[in-house]
């Protein structure tokens, strides 16, 4: 196998989660169910991974097999992109045209191989009957780039497109000539192509006020400056279990829970710092976890009162 496609296969095996790999490499149909059940999940992924690219390897992994593995990725983790969406429009009399699937994805190909020779198209039909389209760009000198796709999401006969790019100025003209059946997108307000169209200007400010509220937390908790460097935390926990219902056990015990809670990481400030932004920890961080920068000693104690 090329070593620029293991490399492939292997970094994107290494995003998806322990728990999701199983389904997602039956999704994706490659390799058989005896393959797979050679795979054994309770190593060090990197273990993992190169055993899986090793099953790849014998069975004659192409790359448009890869692409079509890192298609069925994002399809799953679709909501942790941000997504672009265009409205294409049609002149005045014109009818719907009837959709040919395999036609479109033709034509769809060659005009942007007329126009960019090094780039390469996969396509995927999803259940919700949407095509979705994975796009590597290259250059006229150099190959197309699979870590850096483009990836569009397409409903068949509709006027919309939606777009996640890192590349989005500068592909979306060569997308626009590929839609043929319609004139060029023109650009809508950002949405999710899996949100209720009545509630996507609401929920979009939303998450976009939430976003920013979590990140002027973070920063006045933490600052914007690197944190020190610590590996370690220890916390003495000495509780008690409240609750409203009646016979509850653990409410009626008199004596408080004790426990010892450790926390460890090469950087464990950094981690702390980035639970919120990530969608992890709710902001602002508990103060048990965010007063450690501005304690002046390494021991302290914290009572419930």
């Amino acid at each position: 196998m090329d070593e620029l496609l293991a490399e492939f296969i292997k970094r994107l095996l290494l995003k998806i989660p322990i728990s999701e790999i199983m389904t997602i490499l039956r999704t994706w149909g490659f390799l058989s169910e005896s393959q797979l059940q050679t795979i054994t999940l309770r190593q060090r992924k990197e273990l993992l991974a190169q055993d899986v690219v090793q099953l790849c390897e014998e069975s004659g992994v192409s790359l448009d097999d890869v692409a079509l593995l890192d298609i069925i990725y994002n399809q799953v983790h679709r909501h942790q992109k941000l997504w672009d969406v265009f409205k294409m429009s049609k002149g005045a009399g014109e009818d719907v045209d009837l959709f040919d699937i395999e036609q479109f994805k033709s034509s769809f190909t060659k005009i942007l191989r007329k126009a960019l020779k090094n780039v390469m198209v996969s396509f995927r039909e999803a259940e919700e009957k949407a095509l979705w389209i994975r796009i590597a760009w290259g250059t006229q000198r150099t190959m197309p780039n699979q870590y850096k796709a483009t990836y569009v999401v397409y409903y068949p006969q509709t006027p919309y497109v939606f777009v996640s790019s890192s590349r989005m100025k500068s592909s979306i003209p060569l997308l626009g000539q590929a839609f043929e059946t319609h004139n060029s997108p023109a650009p809508v307000q950002e949405i999710s192509p899996w949100q209720d169209t009545d509630e996507d200007v609401r929920i979009v400010h939303e998450h976009t006020v939430e976003k920013e509220r979590i990140q002027r937390v973070t920063q006045q908790v933490f600052g914007d400056y690197p944190q020190p460097r610590l590996e370690f935390a220890q916390y003495q926990l000495e509780t008690r279990f409240q609750s409203n219902l009646n016979r509850s056990i653990l409410a009626e015990r008199k004596e408080p829970l004790r426990c010892l809670i450790k926390f460890s990481s090469p950087h464990l400030l950094e981690a702390l710092k980035s639970l919120a932004p990530a969608g992890i920890a709710d902001a602002p961080l508990s103060p048990l976890l965010s007063c450690i920068p501005k304690k002046g000693m390494n021991y302290f104690k914290i009572r419930d009162k």
